[in-house]
């Protein structure tokens, strides 16, 4: 039988719309190799690969008369070069245009009748570099059977080849008659499930709860219109949010890349962690620009979603087993001095560390591939179940490999999370760590945050101010000279 869409999965794929496109991309930036690249190799590489991420070369069917949730079907007529594309940039090419590229890229909502993914080989960046742009359907990916083709498109050493993947040939598709007897047994086999996956009922949910309760009635409808209520209003921000807003349909993307080492050595002198540390820069960033933006009372936190790695009980935390949960943190952007900030946000993350589930950063970095990809899109996910709390911001930090990566034989040098914007949120903000540095992807909406490039100077500035109090920690710290036998204190 055809794998179902869970009534979790139908939820977020109606709630796909113009204004909340729910992909998830990245920004990967390369050097060119001895070989130079181009579309034809992109595409074959891809090819190769695609055999490792199946749900890639399917689409969804509906059910007849929406009777159930949509199930995944082979695409008998998957066009490779529908969604590998190429464009260029004037050469050469600015940081400037390549982030107003990708901003009107990821606007655009994926075609639901197709393989919900897109690549765009972006070329004519300084220097002979290229940047590769994905965007995946959060229902692509769920960190178990299914991963981001991001994850299996990077190989550690240059000039990999070929994976020796199998050919593949397209599964019948399911006539109209076999999805209705597939509906007919799930339902009695499992009559709330196959209820609460209705498409027409979570669709309705989208202009009113009430009538999909009193629509389908009792303890279904209660459950549904709970799910559909949950989906929509549970992860928005409070009303009062200085980061709340009416979306619209375009985007615009920043990015700033800060050395790891920088955040390492203010790890070690205030003995906290590296995601202490990106918090705790975010936080003095977002305080400062909500400050440039004539914000006359800054709220004493604002409440972020910071999904983080757990250890999945029937599987090992270093496997695509691993789950992200939901981790609300409190970010004190009222606070005034820095070093007091980073001390209130490595307390927040202590309390997430102590339920002993906490998966460490060496961990994650030892899943296959390049996961970065495969987490931040887990992470978005996870974030839009957030029920019946608001927070303010979705922020991701995922650490990948810190050896170079390769895609044929050119040279990853930078990879930018973009992170879609849930309903109400003018802002979202990814962070990945690979080779070295640090690497944040900021994506807001494109009339409601024309200041996008200040947060990303604010980024800059506030790491600079936190790493003003490395010295004054090793002040504190500093052992107290022994006085001498005999000598007698000043004074």
């Amino acid at each position: 039988m055809a794998d179902r869409l869970t009534a979790t999965e139908d939820a977020l794929l109606a709630l796909d719309t113009a204004h909340h496109p729910n992909h998830v991309g990245a920004v990967d930036v390369f050097a060119p190799g001895p070989r130079g690249f181009d579309l034809a190799r992109l595409a074959a590489l891809v090819e190769d690969r695609l055999a490792y991420v199946p749900r890639y070369r399917m689409r969804l069917r509906h059910v007849p008369l929406n009777l159930a949730a949509p199930v995944w079907v082979d695409d008998e007529d998957f066009d490779l070069s529908y969604h590998v594309r190429a464009s260029a940039l004037p050469r050469p090419g600015s940081p400037e245009q390549l982030r107003e590229f990708v901003g009107r890229v990821m606007a655009r909502r994926l075609d639901h009748s197709r393989p919900l993914w897109e690549m765009y080989l972006v070329e004519g960046l300084a220097e002979d570099r290229f940047a590769v742009i994905t965007k995946s359907h959060q229902l692509l990916v769920d960190g178990h059977d299914h991963v981001d083709i991001g994850q299996v498109l990077l190989d550690e050493v240059p000039d990999a080849g070929g994976l020796a993947a199998p050919g593949w040939e397209p599964r019948p598709e399911p006539t109209a008659v076999d999805l209705l007897v597939q509906t007919a047994v799930e339902t009695v086999a499992d009559p709330l499930r196959a209820v609460v996956g209705l498409r027409r009922g979570v669709t309705a949910a989208l202009g009113t709860v009430v009538t999909v309760g009193e629509a389908l009635g009792g303890g279904v409808g209660t459950a549904v219109g709970a799910l559909a209520e949950d989906l929509m209003t549970g992860a928005r921000p409070p009303a009062d949010s200085p980061l709340t807003g009416v979306v619209g349909e375009q985007r615009r993307f920043a990015s700033v890349v800060v050395p790891l080492s920088a955040l390492k050595t203010l790890r070690v002198a205030h003995q906290c962690t590296i995601n202490d540390v990106v918090l705790a820069v975010l936080t003095g960033a977002l305080r400062s620009w909500l400050q440039a933006r004539g914000q006359t009372s800054l709220p004493s936190t604002l409440t972020a979603c910071v999904p983080m790695s757990v250890i999945d009980e029937d599987g090992a935390p270093s496997s695509l087993g691993s789950r992200v949960a939901p981790h609300l943190m409190r970010l004190p952007v009222g606070e005034p001095n820095a070093l007091m900030r980073l001390h209130q946000v490595s307390h927040g993350t202590k309390a997430h560390k102590d339920t002993g589930l906490a998966v460490g950063a060496r961990t994650i970095t030892d899943i296959a591939g390049f996961a970065p990809t495969t987490l931040h899109s887990l992470g978005v996910r996870v974030a839009g179940q957030v029920v019946r709390r608001q927070h303010d911001l979705l922020i991701t930090n995922v650490p990948g490999p810190q050896h170079p990566m390769h895609v044929d034989d050119a040279r990853l040098v930078a990879s930018y999370p973009v992170l879609p914007l849930g309903a109400g949120h003018i802002l979202t903000i990814g962070v990945t760590s690979y080779d070295g540095e640090v690497f944040v992807g900021l994506n807001g909406d494109r009339d409601r945050v024309r200041d996008l490039d200040v947060l990303a100077q604010c980024v800059e500035e506030a790491l600079a101010e936190l790493a003003a109090t490395v010295e004054q920690a090793r002040t504190t710290r500093a052992p107290r000279r022994r006085r001498p036998r005999g000598e007698q204190p000043a004074g």
